[in-house]
């Protein structure tokens, strides 16, 4: 009787230092996966404004040049919906693609673009003036309009 209680301790101690390894394992990879979906985030934002820059030095083909930017856009707006602890930035990401989406009468303009390019590197970098520049440019579209 004594080895079998001697055993089941041994055992249960095993299991739970394994159990402990797992769940430091585990909170470590979700640490390093969230730090690649904001560096993929950052990617994202750095091509929208990278296609913006394109979108107001080029000369013609100014359809493809603003489906450029909508469709990184739509890659930002992915990996802010995969970080944590992201819901005001989420918010605004999300308005801003929706934006090009629905309206892109006002936003194919070389001022609202230019606009776009300073809050999209405010927030490519990290800062809050580039969420409020956002939120500035939400709050200036006439969503009733086209």
């Amino acid at each position: 009787m004594k080895n079998r209680m001697v055993r089941a301790i041994v055992l249960f101690v095993v299991t739970l230092i394994a159990l402990i390894v797992f769940i430091g394992l585990y909170i470590d990879e979700k640490r390093r996966v969230q730090e690649t979906y904001r560096a993929q985030y950052r990617q994202s934002l750095l091509h929208v404004s990278e296609d913006i820059g394109d979108y107001l030095n080029g000369e013609s083909d100014y359809l493809m040049r603003y489906t450029r930017v909508t469709s990184d856009m739509c890659g930002a707006n992915s990996f802010a919906f995969l970080i944590e602890n992201f819901a005001d930035e989420r918010k605004a990401v999300n308005t801003l693609y929706t934006i090009l989406l629905k309206y892109p009468d006002q936003m194919n303009n070389r001022e609202q673009l230019t606009e776009l390019k300073e809050a999209v590197d405010g927030m490519a970098d990290g800062l809050d003036k580039g969420y409020e520049k956002a939120q500035t440019i939400i709050d200036g579209i006439d969503k009733m309009g086209s």
